[in-house]
């Protein structure tokens, strides 16, 4: 679905006038019409804006135009609800709400995340322990959190 159609439901879902969302996230009424016709879009700090609120990630504002991974752990992102948040409310894209939680990261180092998972993943293929975290190692880092 094209953003502006997605702007617009959500209004309409929150049942909130153009005006009224357009004092909301301090703009012009005519400003929260052109999005909803597609002649323009919102600004960054405008979609953070939005995403507040209307509680969905910026990703899902603009429909999804790229898979969010965590950045930490790998973690598909499929869901705004498995999206982290910052203090402030936020969403924080780059994270799961498992790996970073009101400001803080869970796992302090890449060992201490590494243990989780040979601990709690599923070992199908009945792998060693060493393997397994060879595995999870050369994933993780390829990830932003962990890179050298």
């Amino acid at each position: 679905m094209p953003t502006y159609e997605i702007l617009k439901e959500l209004r309409e879902k929150h049942n909130l006038t153009q005006e009224e969302l357009a004092e909301r996230v301090l703009v012009t009424r005519q400003a929260v019409s052109r999005w909803e016709t597609g002649e323009t879009q919102p600004n960054t700090e405008t979609l953070k804006l939005l995403s507040r609120e209307y509680d969905v990630s910026i990703n899902t504002l603009l429909d999804s135009p790229r898979q969010l991974v965590c950045q930490c752990c790998g973690m598909p992102l499929n869901e705004d609800g498995m999206i982290s948040r910052e203090p402030d409310g936020f969403f924080n894209e780059d994270y799961c709400k498992w790996c970073y939680a009101e400001g803080h990261y869970t796992y302090q180092t890449k060992d201490a995340l590494l243990d989780f998972l040979i601990e709690h993943m599923p070992n199908p293929e009945g792998l060693t322990a060493e393997d397994r975290r060879s595995q999870y190692d050369s994933w993780l880092s390829r990830l932003k959190h962990w890179e050298s």
